[in-house]
């Protein structure tokens, strides 16, 4: 009887001491999971690690753990590394698999793995099979699993449909209905609810289920955090106050709420308020640095840039092995209203040098890219200041080499100091091109991660064209071309870009497939005449007349509409025909020019300056001195309509004067300003014909004639002649006393 007694006693001893023992282990997970939620993920790993060395068979302490990695690293996805938090993750979850291969939970971790990776195949395969172990039933009493870890289930397998800030609600919603016709006072399975409907925009729904939450779980404090933060994205602030206050009041030790307070406080300019529920904040952390780390987060996202810095230069004075710190700071020095470029490149620098490979962010050669371009955004400004030095110093190198040697010493400090200018701005300009080059090395980094980023493509192909990248502006762009939603628009940016670039076969079968498209579309028509001007800039093939009468053409059932269009048109073949001396056809495209649109001035004054050039260059052909003074007469009289229109006109008044000029010495029977000479190539020595003989910064100009000979009157107090012809360099030549000027032209 005593040994009965003894061995019944012994057994119920055993039972209370397993229920003692399992109820420990149940508030030690508790206890892990509340710190998990308060966002002291450390404390908690440690704790489930602790779990898992007593219990490795329990496959939900594996679960748990793999959630705590993902959920640090999307606490402060600044500092975490992606792949180091998705790998301990998904291998936690794989150890919970191997400890209990029947436990749906580690199937559904490894499928939300798999999303965040980008994975969907295997996110639907480990889906599959988590479902595989729950087994239908017909009676709730039943079901195995039992129905609060099936309900559960249902709903993590919901949440697996979350991918950063977009849900798949069509799968994710049934699984949550049916979670909680299940279970319907597990609080977890509407705080799931909630952020499904708050990712699908539906925050009325999303309210009711966190309110739902906290029916289900009283003490918790987490569907009012939930609630507080739907305020703040609408911006209602002092409506999301009550929220995060009852949350804390709930829990005086939820470090999340006094973080967010703090981060609301500060964006309604509370900042008393703001640093003291910080700094409570900072306290529950117990000032660890994973706590500081998402204290400066909050900083950034709250815009508090400054601030951000001053942190971060605190916490490296104390640790430089944080230094992935260096990040926020030059995030931040990039994006404060007075941005330090040179900084922000400095702690980006830091950063890249201190850290592995492995563990540099997306986000941080992102941030790099565009430190680089802004660093660099007066690049063309530089590129023009080079341009124009360079052309001085061509000026004075020529002056230079033609002064007698008596005043070479005079002129040389100046030459020198020019010189100094332009190695510097050349310096300058190597520079930014170096930086600009690195900048769009980062941005592919970028790309090799995101390769679909649309937002990423446009921005890169932005940048292509603002640095006069244009042919990977045009690349960049085409890849943007969605083939379901394609727009003759988008098409057009890619063939301006090419236009732009020069590569001009590539920007004409760009527009010409824009026709196909669309035939009426007449920006594709004046795109495609003006690559063919770039393509025949002497218009000695004619390469784009034709395409400029379909222009024309096609411009004309609108002039008023298409009067733009039609201007430029006019006026190439206007210029067109009065250099292939058929002045007649050319002087009806400038009357047409006149009388486009009346109103129109602008229009007016090019055709009557158009007909005036006509007349001058008939009364340069006309042999006879007297048979010149009509044709001086006619140009005359379209100079005076200009100044009709515009008494101002300088290049007008410079017409007539110089009209004045040359009716003078033929009335004297004289020319003393007639010029005359040959050009020739600068190595076969044989004549160039058709070289334009201009007077810079005149209309006064003659083509030279197949034996390259020219002779022309200029305006009196000419200073330059500008010699050009088609597969030549232009060349500048000053004029002198001299009345022949002999020029040759390199290729």
């Amino acid at each position: 009887m005593r040994r009965s007694i003894f061995t019944k006693g012994f057994f119920l001893a055993g039972i209370l001491a397993g229920l003692f023992f399992s109820n420990i282990r149940a508030q030690d997970l508790e206890s892990a999971l509340r710190l998990t939620k308060s966002e002291q993920y450390d404390k908690a790993r440690e704790m489930l690690q602790q779990l898992i060395q007593k219990e490795p068979s329990n496959a939900k302490n594996f679960y748990y753990l793999g959630e705590n990695f993902l959920l640090d690293y999307y606490a402060d996805t600044i500092s975490n590394s992606f792949s180091l938090a998705t790998n301990t993750a998904k291998e936690a979850f794989q150890k919970g698999v191997n400890a209990n291969p029947n436990d749906p939970l580690n199937y559904i971790g490894l499928a939300k793995v798999a999303v965040y990776q980008g994975d969907d195949k295997t996110a639907a395969e480990m889906r599959t099979k988590a479902k595989s172990f729950l087994l239908p039933y017909k009676n709730l009493k039943k079901i195995s699993p039992p129905a609060k870890d099936y309900a559960f289930a249902l709903a993590k397998i919901a949440e697996t449909y979350i991918k950063e800030k977009e849900v798949d609600t069509a799968s994710a919603l049934p699984l949550i209905r049916q979670a909680v016709k299940i279970d319907s006072k597990n609080p977890e399975i509407y705080l799931i609810a909630g952020d499904i409907y708050i990712l699908a925009n539906d925050g009325s729904n999303a309210i009711k289920n966190y309110n739902l939450a906290q029916f289900a779980d009283p003490k918790s404090p987490t569907a009012n955090m939930k609630i507080g933060s739907i305020y703040v994205r609408g911006k209602s602030l002092n409506a999301a106050i009550p929220y995060f206050e009852e949350a804390i009041s709930l829990d005086p030790n939820y470090a999340p709420a006094y973080r967010e307070l703090g981060q609301l406080y500060w964006m309604a300019q509370r900042l008393e308020q703001s640093k003291s529920n910080y700094k409570k904040y900072l306290e529950l952390n117990e000032g660890n640095i994973p706590a500081q780390t998402r204290y400066v987060n909050a900083l950034f996202y709250a815009g508090d840039y400054d601030e951000v810095i001053r942190n971060v230069e605190e916490i490296l004075a104390v640790d430089k092995s944080r230094a992935y710190m260096n990040r926020l700071a030059g995030y931040s020095s990039f994006e404060k209203k007075n941005a330090d470029y040179d900084k922000a490149l400095s702690y980006m620098e830091e950063l890249f040098k201190a850290l592995p490979a492995d563990r540099i962010l997306w986000k941080d050669h992102h941030y790099m890219a565009r430190i680089l371009m802004r660093k660099n955004q007066n690049f063309t400004k530089l590129a023009d200041e080079l341009a124009s030095l360079q052309g001085q110093l061509e000026k004075e190198q020529s002056k230079y080499a033609s002064a007698p040697a008596a005043t070479k010493p005079k002129l040389k400090p100046a030459l020198d100091e020019l010189t100094a200018k332009v190695e510097e701005a050349k310096l300058k300009v190597d520079k930014a091109n170096q930086e600009i080059d690195r900048g769009f090395s980062e941005y592919e980094k970028v790309l090799e991660m995101k390769p679909q980023d649309k937002g990423l493509l446009s921005e890169m192909a932005s940048n292509y064209y603002n640095f006069k990248r244009y042919d990977k502006a045009a690349k960049t762009w085409a890849m943007l071309i969605d083939p379901a939603n394609e727009k003759v628009e988008d098409f057009m940016q890619i063939g301006r870009a090419y236009y732009i670039g020069e590569k001009y076969k590539s920007a004409d079968s760009v527009f010409n497939l824009v026709i196909q498209k669309d035939p009426n579309y007449l920006p594709a028509y004046t795109y495609i005449a003006r690559t063919y001007s770039r393509m025949d800039p002497d218009s000695k093939m004619g390469l784009a007349k034709p395409k400029f009468e379909k222009l024309l053409d096609v411009a004309k059932s609108d002039s008023l509409k298409n009067e733009d269009s039609m201007i430029e048109a006019l006026k190439y073949l206007g210029y067109y025909y009065m250099s292939k001396d058929d002045y007649n056809t050319s002087r009806n495209y400038y009357n047409r020019l006149i009388n486009l649109n009346p109103s129109n001035k602008e229009n007016k004054i090019a055709g009557y300056n158009g007909i005036g050039l006509i007349e001058l260059r008939l009364a340069g052909a006309e042999k006879v001195n007297e048979a010149r003074l009509p044709f001086l007469s006619r140009s005359a009289a379209a100079y005076e309509q200009i100044l009709a229109l515009d008494p101002n006109n300088a290049s007008a008044k410079n017409q007539i004067n110089y009209i004045r000029e040359f009716e003078a010495s033929v009335r004297k029977g004289i020319n003393p300003n007639e010029i005359k000479g040959v050009i020739r190539d600068a190595v076969s020595k044989q004549p160039i014909a058709y070289a334009s003989i201009r007077v810079k910064d005149t209309a006064a100009e003659m083509m030279s004639n197949t034996r390259g000979e020219f002779k022309f009157e200029i305006p009196q107090g000419s200073e330059f002649l500008l010699i050009s012809a088609k597969g030549y360099s232009t060349k500048e030549v000053p004029i002198t006393k001299s009345r022949v000027y002999n020029v040759s032209l390199e290729k």
